[in-house]
């Protein structure tokens, strides 16, 4: 493809996806945004609304004001902030709920640290966008909290959830608390591109010392040595519960940990080191992660068990996460192979995820292409994923003139 044809539709679409998410994403009644809608764009009123829904409207349109200047997203923006700063901000122990219902009262308490972390990361794109104050404290304070509650100072990295006091909680929602599941890859590697996030609009050296102590958990624990793959879910002492290989998260991680490691490596000449180190680390994980790629038709594959069982689907947010994956590793090895892998990605989404009679994109397709799935808009179908590589594809692009 003609990458300057590339940088026209992915512009276009990343407008797409912003139009559809104004127009039915907000909840005239209750406030805020819809917790469901369906395929046919029909909303369910009664859902609940859960933090990572919200936070990821906010980081969108807060990204999408920042980038372009189009003021109609502030407002969009705007009303992802006061709806969180009203109805997910726990005012009596801090941080925030992973869940309200549908008219704003709080749901399910519990302090999942991964909707601490999009909570924060959130946040922090609203004040790069905004410069706002209260939301920089806010941001701060729910930093704080996450740190004070939920790091583990003896071993590292953060507990997966905590009760609404902050107190021992077994209600996990990513992992199996019953299977000692107490630290997982999924919530580290969100919680990371929330302290970047933070970093930038607040580079305080408590932010920077997380940031390195994150990625030093990915290369002692969560990253395999052997593999470049990560593993999934592990105890306390890091020790591996349970595993398979996700192609998806990691080749999401192949971009996001050398994001990390450039913003530090920015104001810190000292990490240049790490930087170097965490740069050729993301090239290997891009490098294993491409296994997953099915050059037959372009799209991802999203996971393999232990038992060697090849789970086909073709996610949505994998497709997203590989073309910037790929282009990234292009970026830094000027391999075609990794353009290819790129631009087919988006040639897949094109054909397949996109939904051209109702707007946005398909929760994923099987092996074969049957469409899978009824919710454009859910708990975790946000537009954070599709937008965000939109705007990442755009900027790298720009960078290969």
């Amino acid at each position: 493809m003609d990458l300057a044809q590339l940088r026209v539709e992915l512009r276009q679409e990343h407008k797409d996806i912003l139009a559809y998410w104004q127009r039915y994403a907000p909840d005239p009644e209750h406030g805020g945004f819809y917790g469901r809608v369906n395929y046919q764009n029909q909303p369910d009123p009664t859902a609940e609304k859960g933090i990572v829904l919200n936070a990821r409207i906010l980081w969108t349109f807060s990204a999408a004001l920042r980038h372009t200047q189009h003021e109609d997203y502030r407002a969009t923006a705007d009303q992802a902030f006061q709806y969180i700063q009203k109805h997910f901000i726990d005012p009596q122990y801090g941080g925030v709920y992973w869940s309200v219902d549908a008219s704003g009262q709080p749901k399910n308490t519990l302090k999942h640290l991964y909707g601490q972390a999009f909570a924060l990361y959130g946040l922090s794109e609203y004040v790069h966008a905004t410069h706002s104050a209260p939301a920089l404290t806010l941001a701060k304070e729910v930093f704080q909290n996450m740190v004070k509650h939920a790091y583990d100072s003896k071993k590292g990295g953060f507990v997966e959830a905590l009760a609404r006091d902050w107190s021992p909680a077994k209600d996990y929602i990513i992992s199996k608390y019953d299977n000692k599941e107490i630290k997982t890859m999924n919530t580290h590697l969100h919680i990371l591109e929330a302290f970047t996030c933070l970093y930038r609009v607040w580079p305080d050296k408590s932010v920077s010392d997380q940031m390195r102590g994150m990625l030093r958990m990915f290369q002692e624990y969560i990253i395999d040595p052997k593999t470049y793959r990560m593993n999934l879910f592990m105890d306390n002492d890091w020790k591996i519960r349970r595993t398979a290989i996700s192609y998806g998260h990691d080749i999401e991680a192949s971009w996001l940990l050398p994001e990390a490691a450039d913003v530090l490596a920015a104001r810190n000449p000292s990490d240049k080191p790490l930087q170097k180190t965490i740069r050729d680390v993301g090239l290997k994980m891009a490098r294993a992660a491409a296994t997953g790629f099915d050059p037959n038709d372009g799209g991802m594959n999203y996971e393999l068990d232990p038992d060697g069982h090849l789970n086909r689907e073709r996610s949505w947010w994998v497709l997203a996460e590989a073309m910037v994956g790929f282009m990234n590793a292009y970026q830094i090895t000027h391999e075609k192979p990794f353009l290819d892998k790129s631009v087919k990605s988006w040639e897949f989404i094109k054909k397949y995820l996109l939904d051209l009679k109702n707007g946005e994109w398909f929760l994923g397709v099987t092996g074969d292409h049957k469409v899978l799935g009824n919710e454009k808009i859910s708990m975790w179908k946000c537009p954070y994923h599709n937008s965000r590589s939109c705007l990442e594809m755009l900027e790298r692009l720009d960078h290969l003139r």
